[in-house]
């Protein structure tokens, strides 16, 4: 199976999986990108996966069912264009004869719903749309701090190893705030040194792993003293437990230059 990141308007990135004969795709905000590649590796798109509802990542999904009768999944509680297999937490659904478990982490969005691969060559995979970034979370456009910091908590359960396909590239922005969050964090320094260099070569950061977002993410980090002493120098009268951290914490980023 290759894995491969398709660039879709400023900053997104669909992500492709392919077998050298057929493909999925995971959240195709816009088609031609994914018509590209399809042609250029000679593939047929057997299945479209969808995380939430936003327009960058159902944009090009009518036009790919319709051109490929790609079968579409999709989240349960979200308006997504039908036909759609709806899918929550729990559900397994099985495409390219990999079988992806759901993961509900609502938050960005109400509904929004991760996919995890264990049954694949190499390290287990997860496609987590905008809730997980590198160094960085999902704007709460609909759901709760407690409902985040939850998503969250789920997916840093996962092993240290899976790696991590969030849909954009937002790393370097998101460091430069983890850095403010946490200056001394050496693994961050570190990281953000590299991700200098490979954005400076056009290439992209991701996807990262789930053993380094726990060295580096402050938003899964809400329990470190280091982070809670930050969160509270932002906002005293939120950060009093770890949901009020995260709260804080988001409220910064929202607001961080």
């Amino acid at each position: 199976m290759k894995l491969i990141p398709l660039p879709a308007f400023t900053d997104n990135y669909i992500w492709m999986l392919h077998d050298g004969r057929r493909a999925l795709v995971v959240d195709p905000g816009d088609a031609q990108p994914v018509f590209d590649a399809l042609q250029a590796h000679g593939l047929q798109l057997d299945a479209i996966l969808v995380t939430h509802h936003h327009p960058d990542h159902v944009g090009g999904v009518d036009a790919l069912r319709d051109a490929t009768g790609a079968v579409v999944h999709g989240p349960a509680r979200e308006r997504i264009p039908e036909p759609l297999n709806r899918l929550a937490g729990g559900d397994v659904v099985t495409a390219l004869d990999l079988s992806f478990e759901v993961i509900d982490v609502p938050g960005h969005t109400a509904g929004h719903i991760a996919y995890y691969c264990t049954n694949l060559d190499g390290a287990p995979l997860l496609f987590c749309g905008d809730t997980l970034f590198s160094g960085g979370c999902g704007r709460l456009f609909e759901g709760t701090p407690a409902q985040m910091l939850a998503s969250l908590s789920a997916l840093a359960s996962l092993p240290g190893d899976t790696r991590v396909c969030c849909t954009h590239e937002y790393t370097l922005s998101n460091l430069k705030f983890a850095r403010a969050v946490e200056p001394d964090n050496a693994a961050l320094a570190h990281y953000a040194a590299q991700c200098e260099v490979v954005r400076a070569n056009h290439q992209p950061t991701l996807p990262s792993s789930m053993a380094l977002e726990l060295q580096i993410n402050p938003f899964l980090r809400t329990r470190e003293r280091g982070v809670i002493r930050a969160a509270r120098g932002f906002d005293p009268s939120a950060a009093q437990d770890e949901v009020g951290v995260f709260a804080a914490l988001r409220q910064w980023k929202n607001e961080f230059k």
